[in-house]
């Protein structure tokens, strides 16, 4: 009998939430290639304009020592976004492990301000096993690769003060009223 299962993780960052959405949720399948090569080989969208319904297609290394990625490929589709409040869930497809371990598997992905002015990511991931199938060890590793993607956008953020602003000041303008 298969079994669902579920697993949050918590990362802070120095970024300011919005810029750090947009780079790691929206726009992700363009910087992936470029931020970590070694990883992730290849990104583009299959279908789609970013909204929901979208679907994105990343396409992995072959490097030998990379357990966290024993899989060459993985389609997610958008299911739901809310870029103002850094939001959004997804739901794998095809490819990371479905059909071989895993029945379904969705990611829950919110980030918030924090109080320093930076934020804090919560992944939330819950999946469908199939049966006779453990993902004790893979947890860990998944934790570690997303870790991994957060800090790589953020070492990007702060060595680009200027990239993905436009929605920060849009933001900082709306709080800024909010409070007035």
């Amino acid at each position: 009998m298969a079994s669902t299962k579920s697993w949050t993780h918590e990362i802070e960052s120095p970024a300011a939430a919005p810029r750090l959405f947009r780079a790691s949720v929206m726009d992700w399948h363009t910087l992936a290639p470029k931020l970590v090569p070694q990883i992730v080989a290849s990104a583009h969208a299959v279908e789609g304009e970013g909204g929901v319904g979208s679907v994105r297609q990343f396409n992995f290394t072959s490097v030998p020592y990379l357990e966290a990625m024993p899989f060459n490929l993985m389609k997610e589709r958008l299911e739901f976004l809310d870029a103002d409040k850094c939001e959004c869930k997804s739901t794998l497809i095809e490819g990371g492990g479905i059909s071989t371990g895993i029945e379904t598997a969705t990611s829950h992905i919110k980030v918030e301000w924090a109080a320093n002015g930076g934020s804090v990511v919560k992944v939330e991931s819950t999946y469908k096993l199939l049966p006779g199938v453990e993902v004790q060890d893979e947890i860990t590793k998944a934790k570690g690769y997303v870790t991994a993607i957060f800090k790589a956008i953020e070492a990007y953020l702060i060595a680009n003060p200027d990239a993905y602003n436009d929605q920060l000041n849009q933001s900082t303008e709306i709080i800024y009223m909010i409070n007035m």
